[in-house]
């Protein structure tokens, strides 16, 4: 039997069925209050029921500031609890494990989504944001901290924080964007300082089996790829979270730094030593022989997206029937539908080159984890 349909087993909560989790999709579907919409229900929920072992939702902002979309998922207020709750639930009657990604954009938020300026750590021409008053980064960790808590009490398995994509807490990390001269600004530790102090606030306040994940993106939006290998090492080194999500783009490139080169992208992740910690990696994963190839490659689980909207069912069919080809771009929004996409979320892929049948889109597919 294939390890990809092997239990892993983390060092908090609950063991995943089989190595296959859900990528944190952007789809503009929930209510513009943030609150759980049936089509946001249902996408999931198809998921959990198609045999993913970990269903994780959308990007959740954190704070009404934290927008970067719109019909985005919420998570900073306990009106979105009943939504959040019933999911929860739906979710895990299915076997699969239920995390939410916790997520702020930051200085790429919208002003018309969100009716203000953006933040950012430091002032941005680029993206017209402001830098935040330490008071404001400080109430920025905060709500992250607390919408874990929500997650937890709405019945969730665990959250993943989303430091990837130059949305806020890798604008934090990112030396180019960050220019502050705080104890957030400057040298790598004190760059990493928000995503630390989120996850300690996290452990101290989330009960002992809450478990908890972090997506990091070595490269583009400022990354500077010895800084995320040397963070990723930490992370894992020290066992503080249960895994470390790596989004590349596409799992089996070469590093874009030329100095970096000679080696994957990818092993500079595979070959830190993880204690405890799983490691798993999402970009481009899209046949059974690709996420045959990516575990053969070093690491303990895959992360679908663009795998997973063409197929609900997609670790089921691969499990239970050896000739499973996927379908081939693009497709009918008929068949968006028939895999559990609503009508907003297959007009969002419309924007995607190549996707939908009769578009022309104006975004890289490659792009499609950018959640």
């Amino acid at each position: 039997m294939s390890a990809l349909f092997t239990p892993l087993s983390f060092n908090r909560g609950p063991t995943m069925k089989n190595r296959f989790m859900l990528a944190p999709l952007t789809n503009q579907q929930s209510h513009e209050d943030g609150t759980c919409s049936e089509g946001e229900h249902r996408w999931l929920t198809m998921r959990a029921e198609g045999g993913f072992g970990l269903t994780m939702t959308c990007a959740a902002h954190v704070q009404a500031e934290g927008k970067g979309f719109p019909g985005q998922l919420g998570i900073f207020s306990d009106d979105h609890l009943p939504g959040l709750t019933r999911l929860a639930k739906a979710i895990k009657s299915h076997g699969s494990i239920a995390s939410v990604q916790l997520y702020h954009g930051g200085m790429r938020c919208p002003k018309d989504v969100i009716g203000m300026q953006p933040l950012c750590p430091s002032d941005n021409d680029k993206w017209g944001a402001r830098a935040m008053a330490t008071a404001e980064v400080e109430a920025m960790i905060e709500a992250f901290i607390v919408a874990a808590q929500r997650a937890e009490r709405a019945g969730f398995d665990g959250v993943e924080l989303h430091g990837a994509h130059g949305y806020i807490l890798a604008q934090f990390l990112s030396p180019e964007v960050n220019q502050r001269d705080d104890q957030f600004g400057g040298s790598l530790e004190n760059r990493q300082r928000p995503l630390l102090q989120i996850i300690d606030g996290i452990r101290a306040r989330c009960g002992k089996d809450f478990q908890l994940g972090v997506r990091l993106s070595p490269e583009r939006f400022g990354m500077h790829l010895p800084e995320i290998v040397s963070l990723a090492g930490h992370l894992m080194g020290n066992e503080l979270v249960e895994y470390l999500d790596m989004s590349m783009w596409d799992v089996f490139k070469q590093p874009e730094d030329e100095a970096a080169g000679g080696r994957s992208l990818l092993s500079y992740f595979t070959s830190l030593d993880r204690k405890g910690v799983r490691l798993g990696v999402a970009g481009k994963l899209r046949t059974p022989a690709d996420v045959e190839r990516a575990m053969d490659e070093g690491v303990d689980w895959v992360m679908l997206g663009r795998a997973a909207i063409l197929h609900h069912d997609f670790p089921n069919r691969m499990q239970f029937d050896a000739n499973f080809t996927p379908v081939e771009l693009p497709v009918t929004p008929a068949h968006l539908t028939a895999e559990g996409l609503s009508p907003p979320f297959v007009e969002y892929m419309k924007n995607w080159k190549g996707f939908v049948a009769g578009t022309e889109g104006v975004v890289d597919t490659a792009l499609i984890l950018n959640s």
